[in-house]
């Protein structure tokens, strides 16, 4: 994942994958989608993280899980 986009620093939050610049773990955002929240609605709990940003992070993860995924 684009290093512009989350960093992991033992000193921050004890090493949880963050968005860069920030002390917001990324798992927030998928705890957030998973309990029903929308993404308006971790935005505005966790201004501090740009919303490209945390589109760019979805987007990541999409194109890695697609990529990862077994043929039938």
């Amino acid at each position: 994942m684009d290093k512009s986009l989350v960093s992991r620093n033992p000193e921050i939050m004890s090493g949880a994958l963050c968005f860069t610049g920030t002390r917001v773990p990324v798992q927030n955002l998928f705890d957030y989608l998973e309990g029903g929240s929308s993404l308006e609605e971790f935005l505005d709990d966790f201004p501090s993280v740009p919303r490209q940003t945390a589109v760019s992070v979805l987007e990541a993860a999409r194109e890695r899980l697609f990529a990862d995924a077994p043929t039938a």
